[in-house]
């Protein structure tokens, strides 16, 4: 079944819109969509009858560092409140300066092989959709009870990390504790602040030492990126727009731009996460990596360098390649995320392995280390909670909870199930993007050249930004040239865009 609207421009295609409600059309689509991908849109009964019983955990002090004192505070999206991490920050000797992560401990009222459990094994992704957000755990959870929201006292695992001044991690620890966020702050606002754009926001202010705080976190993030993109990191920056309703009908796709308070806290959690990593392979305990390859298909990228006289290495070189995307971002920064979705597409997707090595770590091509796993958002990923568990299991000396065989499964498990949760967002952005433009028919729109190829040719709108096919008008275009299109069709079922060229 498919949805059919009308192709028609003027005022009565707009009142027909705001008659309509956009959000009830994405969310048939986004339901219809998971079901197709094998998802669970839903929660079962025997989930939701456990929900119902499960409160707060005890919290036994005795077996937990008081870590309530220190001045914790989260970032996050404006309305984010599956809160998974907090932060902190304490000058050290020799400017080194030691940073604590706090992660939810979410295994404390998600027990193993629980209904609730099983319903996050089975999806192993929150699933995020212009037409309904489909959590891994039900929110009474994950926004709730165990999310770091603030002013709750809530268990932890925290991830304590001694940075030296030129990023270098010199030492790191994990340990349980019971942590309180003081101040719920958002990426844009914490970003302009940090910046110099924009005065602080309110609790920044009004909370004693915060600001101090974050300034030692931000250059220590700083310190992290740096030697980070030195050794091969690749800056990638690709377009995904989120939609924007007022009420019910969808107005405008909207790019998520990053910003420094955003890479503060993503560069904290790639050194959380080698800690834990290296944290597990000490203690001897089979566990998760995440893993992104070395290029197959390198020589392809070659190719795409040298389009603009660039030559790169015969073999996969991360610093290489590092080097030549700074360089066309200051010099073409317009065209910049589409040559980044390109390089994104040339390198493959990451994935999830058992590792069960005594020396050496599978390593990861586009953040250029070795011995790094996912765990700090075990509300919305499954590989997250898994490592959680073992975690918890290693800092109490109790058996593993976990088999090889079992985790060997789990990580194909969760790699296949995340491509299946990325491939329905995906078709929700498309289909989000046609709803936009289906009352556009015939308007005509300054657009980029995505893709060019034998399968066809793409085009990528300046305002808004959708990309559609080509389907006229495409001879003797390459990626990165600019063209005059005008939009023909739309199909928002299958989120389907055609143009033919002016």
């Amino acid at each position: 079944m498919f949805l059919s609207y009308p192709r028609t421009n003027g005022v009565s295609s707009k009142i027909e819109g705001r008659m309509r409600s956009h959000r009830t059309d994405l969310r048939s689509i986004a339901r219809r969509a998971m079901v197709e991908r094998g998802l669970l849109p839903d929660f079962s009964a025997a989930a939701m009858a456990e929900l119902a019983r499960i409160e707060t955990a005890a919290t036994d002090r005795s077996n937990l560092r008081d870590c309530t004192g220190l001045l914790w505070a989260s970032i996050d999206n404006d309305d984010s409140r599956d809160l998974d991490q907090l932060t902190v920050a304490e000058p050290g000797p020799d400017r080194s300066v030691k940073i604590l992560v706090a992660i939810a401990d979410v295994d404390s009222l998600v027990a193993r092989e629980s209904a609730l459990d099983g319903h996050a094994k089975h999806n192993t992704t929150s699933v995020y959709t212009a037409g309904e957000m489909f959590p891994m755990l039900p929110e009474k959870l994950s926004t709730d009870l165990t999310s770091l929201g603030e002013g709750q006292d809530r268990l932890a695992i925290v991830v304590e990390l001694v940075i030296a001044e030129d990023g270098a991690v010199l030492s790191s620890t994990l340990f349980r504790a019971l942590v309180r966020n003081h101040a719920k702050l958002a990426y844009n606002s914490v970003a302009a602040w940090l910046t110099g754009e924009a005065s602080a926001p309110e609790k920044v202010e009004t909370v004693p030492g915060l600001a101090a705080q974050l300034r030692l976190q931000d250059q220590v993030a700083q310190r992290l990126k740096a030697r980070r993109h030195h050794q091969g990191a690749l800056s990638l920056e690709t377009i995904e727009p989120r939609a924007v309703f007022d009420g019910e009908v969808l107005t405008d796709l909207r790019i998520e731009q990053k910003n420094r308070a955003k890479e503060l806290i993503e560069d904290f959690m790639i050194a959380a996460n080698q800690a834990t990593a290296s944290y597990l392979k000490g203690k001897g305990v089979p566990s998760f990596r995440r893993i992104l390859r070395s290029p197959e298909r390198w020589q392809r990228i070659v190719e795409v360098a040298g389009r603009w006289g660039v030559s790169l290495p015969p073999e996969p070189d991360a610093r290489a390649l590092e080097g030549f995307l700074v360089t066309r971002r200051k010099a073409d920064p317009l065209t910049f995320p589409d040559l980044s979705l390109s390089i994104v597409k040339l390198i493959g997707r990451g994935e999830y392995v058992l590792d069960q090595s005594k020396d050496g770590a599978p390593e990861h091509f586009g953040l250029a280390v070795k011995g790094y796993t996912h765990s700090t958002a075990p509300n919305r990923r499954f590989p997250d909670l898994i490592t959680q568990r073992l975690v918890k299991a290693a800092l109490a000396d109790a058996p593993t909870p976990y088999k090889p065989e079992e985790l060997k499964y789990l990580a194909e498990h969760c790699t296949e199930k995340e491509d299946d949760a990325e491939k329905v967002e995906r078709r929700l952005r498309k289909s989000a993007a046609a709803l936009l433009l289906e009352s556009r028919i015939r308007e005509r729109f300054d657009a980029i050249v995505t893709g060019a190829s034998d399968r066809g040719t793409w085009v990528r709108l300046l305002e808004p930004p959708v990309e559609g096919r080509l389907v006229t008008g495409a001879s003797g275009l390459d990626v990165g040239d600019t063209v005059r299109v005008e939009l023909i069709s739309t199909d928002v079922e299958r989120g389907y865009i055609d143009f033919v060229r002016v």
